[in-house]
């Protein structure tokens, strides 16, 4: 069993010499503290071929191997690349918010389609609750005991700049769910049958449900690994290709960008989703300067 230690959180996002914005406090929290064992930084290969795709099934051909990273990105990880980007002008920030150029989507003038021109576009809002990235001394720094968990609030144009800036991109929906799913017709990344043992979702009981309501918040990346946390024993839960958290604790972002719609779609579910709802082929979308409590993203490369 892991050591659990307790870390009250008495948080206020200031941003000391980046920006003038307002103060925002959040009301204090008290969460646990585990050490999964997962490495945040690791990348798996799934290799080239079929797969079958969403509910019906559909063989459906990747014809390349790709990378793909073994958890979503974290706080900490998101933390370090705003310090490298702003360090390179890559980024600006005003009235606490984050913003990165963007070069803009081709516009068909299509029914509910809206226009993305190319220009600055927001990618974190510093003040968005449940944020677990502050500015201290000058520097972003993930919260004291969130530095694990993954990142949130993150619009797609942030999640686009980050995975860019490490050589990569946002993997597409094809490209998520089979490294979710694998190579057969599982409903879940681990098979098909799912418990609150399993993933982070709608009021599953774990260790970070106290004080946050039955949608709890975020658990840290690879918690469902088949270690006991606290008294509460978790399911090896990873996908075929060895990826955790592609099921429960946060909606993730897809890079695809479909012509006719400015929607971006997310895929995985989250923990404020029922069991049946965090099946491999089900999904969301929002435009991509939306950003949400439970909505991250991983990401992609080439091989």
């Amino acid at each position: 069993m892991n050591r659990m230690k307790i870390i009250t959180l008495m948080t206020v996002a200031l941003l000391a010499g980046v920006s003038t914005g307002k103060v925002h406090a959040q009301e204090n929290k008290t969460i646990p503290v585990f050490d999964t064992g997962i490495n945040p930084n690791s990348w798996v290969t799934v290799a080239k071929g079929d797969f079958f795709e969403g509910q019906h099934k559909k063989k459906t051909l990747v014809d390349y191997d790709y990378e793909i990273m073994v958890t979503p990105v974290t706080n900490a990880q998101y933390a370090e690349y705003l310090n490298n980007a702003l360090a390179k002008s890559a980024i600006t920030t005003k009235d606490n918010k984050v913003f990165g150029f963007y070069p803009g989507d081709k516009f068909n003038k299509f029914k509910h389609e809206f226009q993305i021109k190319a220009g600055d576009k927001l990618h974190m809002a510093l003040d968005a609750q449940g944020l677990a990235i502050e500015v201290r001394d000058g520097k972003f720094v993930a919260k004291s005991g969130w530095e694990n968990h993954p990142v949130v609030q993150v619009t797609w144009f942030g999640a686009k700049a980050y995975c860019d800036s490490k050589g990569g991109r946002i993997p597409t929906e094809i490209e998520w769910e089979k490294a979710a799913r694998g190579t057969d017709t599982r409903a879940y990344p681990w098979g098909n049958e799912i418990t609150s043992a399993h993933a982070n979702l709608y009021a599953s009981k774990d260790p970070f449900e106290k004080g946050f309501g039955k949608q709890g918040t975020t658990t840290p990346v690879g918690f469902y690994n088949g270690q006991s946390y606290g008294g509460f024993k978790t399911k090896d839960s990873r996908s075929p290709y060895g990826l955790y958290d592609m099921a429960g604790n946060i909606w993730q972002w897809s890079g695809d960008v479909f012509p006719n719609t400015h929607y971006r779609w997310m895929r995985g579910g989250s923990k404020s989703n029922y069991d049946f709802e965090l099946r491999v082929y089900n999904k969301n979308s929002a435009g991509p300067d939306f950003h949400e409590i439970d909505l991250g993203f991983r990401c992609a490369r080439n091989k």
